[in-house]
């Protein structure tokens, strides 16, 4: 039995799980928000959020448990960074993609990313002041639930496994993030057309049932005209 082991082993060593989970971080640091698995999301979410509660605190100790949990303070946003020769459509992929970052938080700005001739990454941000500076900030009054996962209702090719987002909140405002709806959605649109269906049917009926009553005053009014003349 696994006693007094918490946690989720997600089918990785160690090293392999806290690897996995540092890089997931950075990226959601980055970009506001992540698409993966719910186990890799429930695993993260709790990563994610101790890192944001010590960059609260602030302070030289907590900056530096920042970046011994991260692994390290490594460059960020070098996806950001627009070359010289880009074309139309990968200005416009970036400055979309930076939109939709600035709407969790604020971000450096694009000239601060900087690539030799070569295309190696020469300067770039630093992702644990970006925490500190601009992430952190975000959320001096909220104590806790900085961030939530959203199910997407899509299975991941391959395996099957189900597909959520994770991201920070603050950002609800916008079009629904899954390209569909829940399975309880469906389920009660259905139920309400059927509901409906049922009602437009009987109101249907019931007119026709009532026809036959309607017409037997005229046909005693008939017959009273026919009694009439023949009394005349």
């Amino acid at each position: 039995m696994r006693h007094r082991k918490a946690g989720y082993k997600l089918g990785r060593t160690p090293s392999h799980r806290r690897a996995m989970l540092r890089n997931m971080a950075a990226s959601l640091f980055e970009h506001g928000q992540i698409t993966t698995t719910i186990p890799k999301a429930k695993a993260l979410q709790p990563f994610v959020e101790k890192i944001v509660t010590k960059a609260k605190k602030g302070g030289l100790h907590n900056r530096r448990v920042v970046v011994s949990m991260l692994g390290g303070d490594r460059n960020s946003f070098a996806w950001s960074h627009v070359p010289a020769g880009a074309t139309e459509d990968e200005r416009s992929a970036v400055e979309n993609q930076r939109e939709r970052v600035e709407a969790f938080f604020d971000i450096p700005p694009a000239d601060s990313i900087e690539r030799n001739r070569y295309g190696e990454l020469r300067k770039a941000p630093k992702l644990v002041r970006h925490i500190f500076e601009n992430v952190a900030p975000r959320f001096d009054d909220r104590e806790g639930g900085y961030t939530r996962i959203v199910k997407l209702g899509m299975n991941r090719l391959g395996d099957g496994g189900e597909l959520c987002v994770i991201q920070f909140v603050g950002a609800e405002e916008g079009p629904e993030i899954g390209g569909r709806l829940s399975t309880r959605r469906r389920t009660a649109d259905r139920r309400t057309a059927f509901a409906a269906k049922l009602r437009k049917e009987s109101g249907s009926k019931a007119p026709a049932a009532e026809a036959p009553k309607a017409e037997e005053p005229a046909a005693e009014e008939s017959a009273g005209g026919d009694e009439t003349t023949s009394e005349s």
